[in-house]
Order: structure tokens, then C-alpha cells, then sequence
């Protein structure tokens, strides 16, 4: 048994849960996210609780359906109400991001600043050397933050470049001096 497909879902005030054939569709605040259901997994809803279930729970690849499906309803329903975010931050001399409307501008070393267009959905600010990218699709923040990550990753030397903030980049020592 799924220990995390076996947990019931609560869901809050606000939050509307629908599924038509074989498309979820959850409506909440801040927006409206859908995926698509595995054949053999099911959602029932009682009320302000909703339960994952599926055809074989002793089945392997039943139970690892079973627990992705209850963390994508979980996830798809605090994105709606609640939303998700990451931050980057740049270290590095002489570089800096400006985020003007869905585009990034990052002057990261390069002979030239490097832009980035935000898919829809997707919010990015600046403030100084942190970039906060927001949004109510945890996959599509998490895949933009790894975008922009992979622009200038940070080097092990000196640490400079994008990296998530609270990242331990581990330092490497450079070379011996004068060893002779």
C-alpha cells in the first residue's frame, strides 16, 4: 500500500475539484491547473475530502501511480490557493538581472545580456542580486529555475553565477603556487 496515495486530501474552501473522462481539473484563487488521469487511477471526492485510488492496490506499478497522482492533486491544489515560488541569486562582479514584464535580461559575463522570455503562467522579479520566479504550476516553476540556473551555472572556483538560494556550492582550491 502507498503510503502517500493512501492519505486523504483535504480540500480547502474555494477549491473546486472536477473530472470529466479522464481529465482533473482543479479551480482555485489564484487560477485553474488540469492533468490528465492514468486509466487505472481514480479520484473520489466526499465532501471536503478527496481519496486516490487504484484497480490492484498490491500491484508495483499501480502503487507508484497511486502516490504520484495523490502528490499531483495535493501539489495542483496548493498551487491554486497558495501558489509556488523559487529564488536565484547572482553572485558574481559586474553581474546583474532586470526583469521587465515576461523578460528576463541577465548580464552574467557573456559579451552580450542574455534574455529570457517567461512561458505564460510564469512571474519573475528582481530585487538586487535575487530572482523570484512564481507561479500556481510547481513543475513549470521549478523547470524555468533550472532554465535560468543553466544560463551560468556557478563556477567551483570562485562561486560566481546562478545558483538557488540557501545552494552550497562546494569550493575547489585553485592551483599551488610556487611549488617547486
Amino acid at each position: 500500500m502507498s503510503r502517500v496515495g493512501k492519505k486523504e486530501i483535504k480540500i480547502p474552501s474555494g477549491v473546486e475539484i472536477k473530472i470529466v473522462d479522464s481529465l482533473m481539473t482543479v479551480k482555485g484563487p489564484k487560477g485553474l491547473l488540469n492533468q490528465e488521469l492514468h486509466p487505472l487511477v481514480s479520484i473520489e471526492i466526499n465532501g471536503d475530502i478527496a481519496n486516490v485510488k487504484v484497480v490492484n492496490e498490491t500491484n508495483k506499478q499501480q502503487k507508484s501511480l497511486w502516490g504520484l497522482f495523490a502528490s499531483l492533486l495535493n501539489n495542483m491544489i496548493m498551487g491554486v490557493t497558495v501558489g509556488f515560488e523559487k529564488k536565484l541569486e547572482i553572485n558574481g562582479v559586474g553581474f546583474k538581472a532586470n526583469a521587465t514584464g515576461k523578460k528576463l535580461i541577465l548580464n552574467v559575463g557573456f559579451s552580450h545580456p542574455v534574455e529570457f522570455n517567461a512561458p505564460e503562467g510564469i512571474d519573475i522579479k528582481t530585487e538586487g542580486n535575487v530572482i523570484t520566479i512564481s507561479g500556481i504550476d510547481k513543475q513549470a516553476v521549478g523547470e524555468v529555475s533550472a532554465q535560468i540556473r543553466k544560463i551560468k551555472k556557478p563556477e567551483p572556483y570562485k562561486g560566481k553565477g546562478i545558483k538557488y538560494v540557501g545552494e552550497e556550492i562546494k569550493k575547489k582550491a585553485g592551483k599551488a603556487a610556487g611549488k617547486e
